[in-house]
């Protein structure tokens, strides 16, 4: 099940009826510590920053995060392994785990606290451990049972959402910060005082998306999978297939379909109406290329559409006891990718993979 420990936690709360996850999810909380009740509103809400964080990190882009994508299916389009369901493995046990650790740092989960487990010991030159370090050790171990406990699969596909799932815990690691406080006469900082902390899951998003740029794709030896009903012969082809890759890094089993174009059979929208950006302060390069990459390079023009608004302003207080406003208007600029008018010309440049 390709998003299951996220769609059940999800839905769960507002469909009780989808029977056969239900009584999974439900099985796993009753027959699992009886703390792990206490979990389920940070699991929860862990699962929900990673879906808006997936949807900041692919504003600009042309397969956007939407939500079809969280939705509890076995349709098609949720069982493919592309790139971007790899991110969305990662960013998943990413939020989940990122959230528990918080919570547990703050007090707000039982039997859960600071690591302290280096308090006290040297940690290199004029600096020693201590303070309250997150406890990433717990969210990683609770998250890891919450959200791989629902790939059950033996095969291939299986085997890379688990490693995504693992790679965006990892990557919770790998952005936490060392903070530091000074110690000594006059703030001399002789001594310093340090723990480690969460970044904002921002850079963990951050983080996340460089990867998903870089994924590898996985190639299985299929004729080996496809040799005998061994288990052993495909554990074996997927073992090799993973003894290349980094645990870090995120992995995929198929290319991503054109995401330009509308394919409702799997829930794809195309970029036709989506919005662009062409001005504006403080863009990023990829933020000014979004009209070339959502709307020329798809066939599509970029269509300006001017609104305005009518607002009061400059009110004043007049005695006693009224209010006077002036009404302004404001004209709002938004670009979004139109179809070519006629007589145009449908030029499309070669699809190179998603953007």
């Amino acid at each position: 099940m390709v998003y299951s420990f996220l769609w059940a936690f999800l839905f769960l709360t507002y469909h009780k009826t989808l029977l056969g996850h239900t009584w999974l999810v439900n099985n796993l909380l009753m027959t699992g510590p009886k703390a792990y009740l206490s979990y389920t509103s940070s699991v929860l809400a862990g699962a929900q920053n990673g879906m808006q964080e997936c949807k900041h990190q692919f504003t600009w882009d042309r397969w956007n995060c939407p939500e079809s994508t969280f939705h509890l299916s076995t349709h098609r389009r949720l069982r493919s392994a592309t790139r971007e369901t790899s991110f969305v493995h990662a960013i998943s046990a990413a939020g989940v785990m990122y959230t528990l650790t918080r919570n547990c740092s703050l007090g707000d989960l039982d039997n859960c606290g600071c690591d302290n487990s280096r308090n006290g010991k040297n940690g290199g030159r004029g600096w020693q451990w201590g303070g309250c370090s997150d406890n990433v050790d717990f969210g990683e171990r609770i998250s890891k049972q919450y959200v791989d406990a629902f790939e059950t699969g033996q095969d291939a596909r299986a085997a890379v959402n688990l490693h995504n799932n693992a790679a965006g815990r990892l990557a919770v690691k790998a952005t936490m910060k060392r903070i530091c406080r000074c110690h000594g006469m006059s703030e001399s900082c002789a001594m310093q005082t340090c723990w480690m902390q969460l970044a904002e899951f921002r850079e963990v998003g951050n983080y996340l998306k460089v990867k998903h740029d870089q994924a590898h794709k996985l190639e299985v030896d299929k004729r080996r999978m496809r040799a005998g009903n061994s288990a052993d012969n495909r554990g074996g082809a997927i073992t090799d297939a993973f003894s290349s890759i980094a645990r870090s890094e995120l992995i995929y089993l198929e290319d991503s379909p054109d995401y330009c174009a509308k394919n409702l059979s799997l829930g794809l929208h195309g970029t036709e109406g989506r919005e662009c950006l062409q001005n504006g302060k403080n863009l990023s390069q990829w933020e000014k290329h979004s009209c070339r990459r959502l709307c020329h390079e798809c066939g599509l023009r970029v269509e300006e559409i001017r609104t305005e608004i009518v607002s009061s302003c400059n009110c004043k207080f007049h005695w006693c006891c009224t209010v006077k406003c002036e009404n302004c208007s404001q004209v709002i600029v938004k670009y979004v990718c139109a179809r070519r008018q006629s007589g145009q010309g449908h030029h499309r440049r070669r699809f190179r993979g998603p953007k």
